[in-house]
């Protein structure tokens, strides 16, 4: 049975100064393994759904195959519920998000990197899913923060993204295509001017929170990290895992606390 695109989960919620207790739901982002001819290929970052024409697609994009005749076999998870009428599927891999492709010949082209694309184009370079964990550590709790000081934050942010300090006082905002990207232009500045892990500062970002920006902060040592937009459901597993204060649908003077809610008091 395919998960919800937007599983229910309970979170805090700061709304005209007061706490309360409230449902949510958020979109779903889970890592897909692909596999060529049995071997790992790469790790694509998605919502669940349509694997089957994602991988084709990324194969295609690739040079490695041109025609549906250069599949022999697609082989899936057995919880996708996928099948195809063009060629065969074989939805029987025991593993979650899984797909192995079996090429009736040698590959068009044979890939020399690893292949990775998200749903906001990040997370570039891991091969495996254990790799996307790799380097984390649990944050520490760090000295709290004034809920009332992050709406101000976003007036503060306008389009780009960037690291304040705790105090609401602006340490690096940049701008990119790609949120990812923006990320990273703060963490290698913060690197250059020796401020890392910036464990005292609060990270904004103006779209969605995720997986690949709650992992890059985390990395970077930022224990706050506040969205204009919603969080995927990945995103708030990760961000619970490693104890990092993950704010979503900053707006206003209301948002909603998806992970470690403790340090805002």
């Amino acid at each position: 049975m395919a998960r919800p695109a937007a599983p229910g989960i309970r979170v805090r919620r700061w709304d005209a100064g007061k706490w309360s207790d409230s449902p949510d739901a958020v979109v779903t982002e889970e890592p897909l393994q692909l596999m060529l001819n049995g071997e790992d290929l790469s790790v694509v970052m998605r919502t669940p759904g349509h694997d089957v024409e994602l991988t084709l697609g990324l194969l295609y994009a690739e040079g490695i195959v041109r025609k549906l005749g250069d599949i022999q076999q697609l082989r899936i998870s057995a919880e996708s519920g996928e099948s195809e009428t063009a060629f065969q599927v074989d939805a029987s891999i025991v593993e979650s998000n899984q797909v192995d492709v079996h090429l009736a010949g040698v590959p068009r082209r044979k890939p020399e990197r690893s292949m990775l694309s998200s749903s906001a184009c990040g997370v570039c370079g891991a091969v495996l899913i254990e790799d996307l964990r790799r380097d984390l550590s649990v944050l520490p709790p760090g000295p709290p923060v004034d809920p009332k000081l992050l709406p101000g934050l976003v007036e503060q942010l306008r389009s780009g993204q960037g690291v304040f300090e705790r105090g609401g006082n602006p340490v690096c905002v940049r701008e990119d295509i790609g949120r990812h990207n923006a990320v990273d232009k703060v963490v290698g500045r913060m690197l250059m001017e020796g401020r890392l892990p910036a464990r005292d500062t609060i990270l904004v970002v103006s779209g969605r929170a995720g997986y690949e920006i709650v992992q890059k902060s985390i990395t970077a040592g930022i224990v706050v990290l506040a969205a204009v937009g919603a969080p995927s459901s990945l995103a708030v597993a990760l961000a619970r895992e490693f104890n990092q204060t993950l704010v979503g649908f900053l707006r206003g003077e209301r948002f909603n606390v998806y992970a470690a809610p403790d340090r805002l008091t």
